[in-house]
């Protein structure tokens, strides 16, 4: 799904506010709403690790399976939906 290199943009910080870990995406005009993206420890655990460095799906997938007792199809899903949802939140610099 996603073979392409992506970057994450390190503009966004991961603040930890009342026990949960959040970015929040400021609306550009009069009528954007400000967005706010949780992360559970997985998802911060890839934003972390991968935060800096060109990386590929698989990189993401490998950050799961080397933490996680997980299977690899469990691990790829978890980090199809991550990517997805930085992609969606333009939270990725390249795709």
């Amino acid at each position: 799904m996603y073979l392409c290199i992506m970057k994450i943009n390190d503009f966004y910080k991961v603040r930890n506010v009342v026990g949960e870990n959040l970015i929040l995406i400021q609306g550009k005009n009069n009528g954007d709403m400000t967005r706010v993206v949780a992360f559970n420890d997985s998802a911060l655990l890839m934003w972390d690790s991968l935060i800096g460095k060109d990386f590929t799906l698989d990189d993401a997938v490998n950050v799961l399976l080397d933490n996680y007792n997980v299977e690899e199809p469990v691990a790829r899903a978890d980090a199809e939906k991550w990517v997805e949802t930085l992609r969606e939140n333009g939270l990725l610099i390249s795709e």
